[in-house]
């Protein structure tokens, strides 16, 4: 399933509480499991003044059905695909192909 990461910003994102974030990413997990099995959210960062959402999706529409559903907190900026992953101890070849219709 193909990868995307999402930005969204989110002044003083890194000020939100731990139970902010918590109630946050539970009310987004329901959302999630509405949506059915072709959208999983992997994990995100958090950083001063915005969010960077991974998630594994069919496609970037379902991306934008959750923001929707969801409401302003999962706000989407930018979606990008995610094309090559590299890290300190391997290269892993390309994600699969999609299109990239929403640049925010």
């Amino acid at each position: 399933m193909p990868k995307f990461i999402v930005e969204r910003e989110i002044p003083g994102a890194s000020r939100m509480t731990e139970a902010e974030l918590r109630e946050a990413s539970l009310r987004s997990l329901e959302v999630l499991r509405q949506l059915g099995p072709e959208i999983q959210w992997i994990h995100s960062y958090v950083t001063d003044d915005k969010i960077y959402c991974i998630y594994f999706a069919r496609d970037e529409s379902l991306i934008l059905e959750h923001s929707r559903i969801y409401g302003a907190l999962a706000r989407v900026d930018r979606i990008q695909a995610v094309r090559w992953m590299l890290d300190a101890t391997n290269l892993v070849r390309p994600e699969p192909e999609v299109s990239s219709a929403h640049a925010g």
